[in-house]
């Protein structure tokens, strides 16, 4: 087939990936003159593959009331006159519970697992380098009740003995030296000694040079907007850009928070809504103090990653529409928690600073398959998972275009689910 597949971030380059592995001719289009400039340009750099709970669980609607009040709450509301906003919340709302948390979970474990093999063979391409580690993850818990919670969430995961471990705080000090000053805060961890870390950008860079060479080269169309998709008879024919028209045999929309507004010209709704998140990526100058396991601070919703010579600092996320412009207080709230957590250990005023609008669903399940028009194709949602997940839902795709079954279970992707 010849398919075009809309947005250049990790999840649209991995579908051009795995589609060109395939046989088919694709064309990548993006309004963004460089691959990887939405919310695949800074995010965290963790490859979570076994810590995969939705920010959706039941502990969150206890903490909406205070965090209401304070500006320097872990997750924001902006109130606007935007119909998608306020079902995307209502919708998040009710699925905040253990029922819900728990089939999310389900389904998502199995692709995170997929993309981690896929991952595997992937970062072995020659010249493939992004900064690639397996150092392992330790989710951090202040609250008692919130670590005893999490205790029992993985007392109950599938597949998870001998694959993550709960560990008290001197435990945690053991594993991460570099913890010390967060250590009379903390009630615990969970450590996941598999997990991995890597800089998203640049194999976003290098997928990109990947597609542009040997047989089947994939055409890049950068610097051009998608403005509608067109359809005949029913069906997908062509899109329209502002430099003109693509026309194939079928597309695929993998272009994030604006997936939305584009599905819509065709009848398509989708339940995606921007979460936006803030990073700062920070030269090491005193390595020992900083974590060499990626750290997640659950309280505060903030991880620290290492990525070659720097410390990312990545967390938060503001319900407030497409504003896609830096603020100052979240940036400095990042560099606050860092240097209180970690002292001198990256150069904070040297950080450079960005921020991002994580493309997510309310139960916080991607949509990956068939939409209800013939010829047009979803692959979006992945929200805070996308590096993670990107390989596995890619695979999933290539697999449903060519009229295979994906090797895993896929049905709660599914855009009729």
């Amino acid at each position: 087939m010849d398919i075009t597949i809309v947005g250049c971030g990790i999840v649209g380059l991995a579908s051009a990936w795995f589609l060109r592995a395939d046989g088919h001719q694709v064309t990548v289009v993006d309004a963004c003159e460089r691959v990887g400039q939405g919310a695949s340009h800074a995010n965290g750099g963790q490859l979570s593959y076994r810590y995969v709970a939705p920010l959706a669980e039941p502990g969150v609607l206890a903490k909406i009331p205070g965090w209401m009040l304070r500006s320097d709450a872990p997750i924001r509301f902006k109130p606007a006159f935007d119909s998608r906003q306020w079902a995307w919340i209502a919708q998040f709302l009710r699925a905040c519970n253990g029922r819900d948390q728990a089939a999310s979970i389900a389904s998502l474990l199995p692709l995170s697992l997929y993309s981690r093999r896929l991952m595997d063979d992937l970062r072995k391409t020659p010249d493939f380098d992004f900064a690639w580690r397996r150092n392992g993850k330790l989710v951090l818990h202040r609250d008692p009740a919130s670590f005893a919670a999490a205790r029992r969430l993985l007392a109950s995961s599938p597949g998870a003995d001998g694959e993550q471990f709960a560990l008290d705080v001197r435990s945690c000090l053991d594993v991460e030296p570099a913890l010390e000053r967060m250590a009379p805060h903390l009630a615990g961890g969970i450590h996941t000694p598999s997990e991995e870390v890597g800089d998203c950008l640049a194999l976003c860079e290098a997928l990109e040079k990947g597609l542009r060479q040997g047989p089947g080269a994939v055409t890049f169309r950068m610097a051009e907007r998608v403005e509608r998709i067109e359809l005949a008879a029913g069906r997908y024919h062509a899109l329209q850009t502002d430099r003109g028209r693509i026309r194939g045999d079928a597309c695929v929309v993998a272009n994030g928070v604006d997936a939305a507004s584009l599905l819509h010209s065709v009848g398509v709704g989708v339940p995606i809504y921007p979460l936006k998140g803030y990073s700062i990526s920070a030269p090491l100058v005193a390595p020992r103090k900083a974590p060499e396991i990626s750290i997640t601070d659950f309280q505060r919703k903030v991880v620290y990653a290492r990525i070659g010579d720097q410390l990312r600092v990545a967390g938060m996320a503001d319900i407030v529409g497409h504003d896609r412009s830096i603020k100052p207080a979240r940036i400095d709230m990042l560099k606050r928690e860092t240097a209180e957590n970690f002292g001198t250990a990256a150069d904070l005023p040297q950080a450079r600073e960005w921020c991002g609008l994580r493309p997510t669903t309310p139960t916080g399940r991607p949509i990956i398959g068939a939409s209800k028009v013939p010829g047009v194709w979803l692959n979006l949602g992945q929200g805070a998972l996308g590096f993670t997940l990107a390989a596995g839902s890619a695979r999933v795709l290539a697999d449903r275009m060519g009229g295979g079954t994906p090797a895993i279970p896929d049905a709660a992707f599914a855009p009729s689910a």
